[in-house]
């Protein structure tokens, strides 16, 4: 039987390593590529924190597999047994910038079903982690179990190109809940979107295309809080490609598929 109480002490301990190793690179200078696209980086750091993360799990878990953003994991055509979901730094464009908002993201899953959440903060040094079934916590603290919130009081997290003319979807039929809705915010990280929406301080989160990486432990996190998370269709996600995404508290979800997105091509 697998001890998750000992794989979620390891992954916070290399969590927290990593982080110090983040804060060390902020007086180097950065290696910066392209990948998909311009606005798509990648830099030396995001590689050797995910490399770091993929030389412990093996050393002590031979067995488990690793799905990393930065293709240095395995190629998985399942996630059949344990399953590390890494996104080294989730917000690389915020960390290259800023040097903040940006979040190490990792989702463990056993068959398909997530057992560990860990998002960490790493300038606020903020770790919110859970365990399925045991609840939600930032750095050590427990997290309170979300409450409903109508639309005209939620804050809605989404990026703004989603309401310009896009290439994806038609603008128009988001237009009507942004007006709806109390307002928005985008942080350009969606680990840290989904654990503000864990923690109250959005109300719902939506994205048009993400990938595993992105989201797998906050999945965890937020549905130990009573969060829903689908893809827009209300469909449930598949972590071994990409997905549109709404997470929200309980009742809202529900309440935004019905009112806003029903009869959306997504």
């Amino acid at each position: 039987m697998m001890n998750w109480e000992i794989i979620d002490t390891h992954a916070k301990q290399w969590v927290k390593e990593a982080g110090e190793r983040i804060r060390s690179s902020f007086k180097s200078k950065l290696n910066i590529e392209t990948k998909s696209n311009p606005n798509d980086l990648v830099t030396n750091i995001d590689k050797e924190i995910e490399q770091f993360f993929i030389q412990h799990i093996k050393e002590v878990y031979p067995e488990h597999k690793i799905m990393g953003e930065e293709g240095f994991g395995d190629e998985l055509q399942t996630l059949d047994g344990v399953v590390w979901i890494i996104d080294p730094i989730d917000g690389t464009m915020n960390f290259i910038h800023q040097q903040r908002n940006f979040a190490i993201s990792i989702g463990i899953y056993e068959n398909g079903v997530g057992k560990i959440g860990l998002i960490y903060d790493v300038v606020h040094d903020e770790l919110y982690h859970a365990i399925r079934g045991e609840g939600a916590y930032i750095n050590g603290k427990p997290i309170p179990v979300l409450k409903e919130t109508p639309i005209n009081e939620a804050i809605l997290a989404l990026n703004a190109t989603w309401v310009v003319e896009n290439r994806r979807i038609d603008h128009n039929l988001l237009i009507p809940l942004v007006k709806d809705a109390r307002g928005t915010r985008s942080y350009g990280t969606a680990a840290l979107e989904l654990v503000f929406l864990a923690t109250g301080r959005v109300d719902a989160y939506f994205s048009m295309r993400l990938a595993p990486w992105d989201v797998a432990a906050g999945a965890v996190i937020l549905e130990e809080l009573g969060g829903v998370v689908t893809n827009l269709r209300g469909e449930k996600l598949d972590f071994l490609s990409r997905n549109s995404l709404l997470a929200a508290k309980p009742g809202l979800h529900q309440s935004i598929l019905k009112d806003y997105l029903k009869g959306g091509q997504w």
